[in-house]
């Protein structure tokens, strides 16, 4: 896997984040990078856009976070609110960089938890939240799967690498 960086969305990677192309079947789960732009502008407060790249420049990858503590809705304190892996990119780990990216910001913010949600289905992206480690919690009214990412603080990270002082 090249090496990879996340960037602010700007006006240099908007398009190339609005045409990133998903593998077939795919799309019925996503909506278009275009709705989460308008929705950045929108919550500019609480949106937290960024395109991932890849070493030689090229933006593979999209994800979206929304960040309210605030929020009524538990579901959307911290969480994945949108992510895009070019077709052509998928299997490459950018996905789970993508999310490691938005968990670590969650963290810095002082969330304990990430969540997620998403439409169970053959081609839909269960099995990449199970496999980075999201557990379901239950199901929205339309049927999608609420899911959760414990996320443990930098004290505990840095007691597990041996890190932390006493």
């Amino acid at each position: 896997m090249s090496e990879l960086r996340l960037e602010e969305l700007s006006a240099a990677t908007v398009v190339a984040a609005n045409n990133l192309t998903l593998k077939p079947g795919q799309e019925q789960y996503v909506a278009p990078v275009s709705h989460s732009i308008a929705e950045a502008y929108v919550n500019p407060t609480t949106a937290w856009p960024r395109v991932v790249v890849d070493a030689e420049g090229t933006v593979v990858g999209f994800i979206m976070g929304n960040f309210d503590a605030s929020s009524d809705d538990e579901a959307l304190r911290s969480c994945i609110w949108r992510m895009n892996v070019a077709a052509d990119s998928q299997g490459r780990g950018i996905g789970r960089f993508a999310v490691h990216a938005l968990a670590e910001e969650a963290r810095s913010r002082g969330f304990d938890r990430l969540t997620v949600m998403y439409e169970p289905g053959d081609d839909g992206p269960e099995e990449f939240f199970a496999h980075i480690g999201f557990q379901v919690i239950g199901d929205t009214p339309y049927g999608e799967h609420f899911a959760g990412l414990t996320l443990e603080s930098s004290n505990a990270a840095a007691d597990e690498q041996g890190l932390a002082r006493a």
